[in-house]
């Protein structure tokens, strides 16, 4: 009796474990690229903190669409500002380990070699339509990789902590504010 495809797993243990070499030799080789390009600088963008003139385009491109119908359309470009003003600060307060895990997640999202396949985003994304980044964050959001999926936890979590730290962003949701000592 041969096996139908349903009776035989879909990854074999062999098969996972190519996977797994060469995603690593993938990861490994855009990172030594990027470290030696200098794609990366790890100097704070002028005025800012944390946030380096490389993680802008991309931030200035996602907490819009992540801010959608949380704020009002016309108040978005205003909301988008400090939220990403809070970000800085708040990476700002990471710890050394946090804030270059932060920003390798970063540089992942902005190297063109890495963005293109990791979230369909193959432009810059200046470019990137609302829908093609609503797009990318429900593949991440859905990945059947861990990884991904925490990766869009992350970026979730930066933003909204950002956005919502605002009292600005609290009426929205229903809070009154702290509490008056």
């Amino acid at each position: 009796m041969n096996p139908s495809l349903t009776d035989t797993p879909a990854l074999s243990r062999r098969g996972l474990l190519k996977f797994s070499l060469g995603s690593s030799l993938f990861l490994a080789t855009v990172g030594v690229g990027v470290s030696l390009s200098g794609c990366s600088p790890s100097q704070p963008a002028s005025g800012l903190m944390a946030l380096r003139d490389s993680d802008l385009p991309f931030l200035r491109s996602i907490i819009p669409v992540m801010l959608d119908g949380a704020v009002i359309a016309e108040q978005i470009p205003v909301a988008s500002d400090a939220t990403l003003r809070n970000l800085d600060t708040g990476l700002a307060h990471l710890s050394p380990s946090m804030l270059k895990l932060t920003h390798q997640l970063f540089d992942v999202l902005t190297l063109g070699v890495t963005r293109g396949p990791l979230t369909g985003i193959w432009g810059s994304w200046e470019s990137a339509s609302a829908e093609d980044i609503h797009q990318f964050l429900a593949r991440w959001e859905n990945s059947s990789l861990d990884l991904l999926r925490q990766g869009h936890n992350s970026l979730l979590q930066l933003v909204m902590m950002a956005w919502y730290s605002r009292p600005e962003a609290w009426a929205h949701c229903g809070y009154p504010g702290p509490p008056t000592v």
